[in-house]
């Protein structure tokens, strides 16, 4: 048990060190580097076989760091698919509500833009078919390094979606550290295009 306690605070420390590496990265990107990745990357994610088939799919809102989200979102809500976007409810919790419209998302936790709760429009986990997941970095392998509130681990583990995570080339890695309850993403999208597991 001990050694499997030191083992797991090794993990955390090593994620942790990461989280700063690759925030010092990307505060040295350009803004015309970080726009060209993302439109890049907008264009693959509206290729894929797997979301154009995909009715309900789960997206996040992009904060302004983050890869700019707002192309897919409008493309999931102009084809016809039910979008549905994340809220924190509490401490690590997470809930899925579906929107018609982005003007219907408000500055939430952490001035992140969110839906308002709605017991009408809450998705069920296993009604989503395809899910975009924010990261700090990945590796090629699937493995993702989140902000480290295990917010969407802890909900992608109710789902049976395929999952993927968007990653400007420049902030992938050889290797994430991971732990146990770590999901792996079924594809990494950067501008280079797409890394399938």
């Amino acid at each position: 048990m001990e050694e499997l306690e030191r083992k797991t605070e090794e993990k955390m420390i090593q994620k942790k060190e990461l989280r700063r590496k690759i925030k010092e990265k990307l505060s040295f990107t350009t803004e015309k580097y970080r726009k060209e990745a993302d439109r890049k990357i907008t264009e693959s994610v509206l290729e894929l076989n797997e979301y154009k088939s995909a009715d309900c799919v789960f997206c996040y809102v992009s904060t302004e760091k983050e890869m700019d989200t707002f192309s897919i979102l409008q493309d999931i809500l102009q084809s016809g698919k039910h979008l549905g976007v994340p809220k924190c409810t509490g401490k690590g919790i997470m809930n899925v509500y579906e929107i018609h419209s982005l003007q219907e998302l408000y500055p939430g936790a952490y001035g992140i833009l969110e839906p308002k709760e709605d017991p009408e429009r809450l998705i069920q986990p296993e009604a989503i078919d395809f899910a975009f997941i924010p990261c700090i970095s990945c590796d090629r392998s699937g493995r993702r390094l989140g902000h480290g509130g295990g917010y969407y681990d802890r909900y992608l583990e109710k789902t049976h979606c395929v999952k993927a995570a968007l990653c400007r080339e420049e902030l992938l890695v050889d290797e994430i550290p991971v732990e146990e309850h770590d999901l792996r993403m079924d594809f990494v999208i950067s501008e280079k295009g797409c890394y399938k597991m």
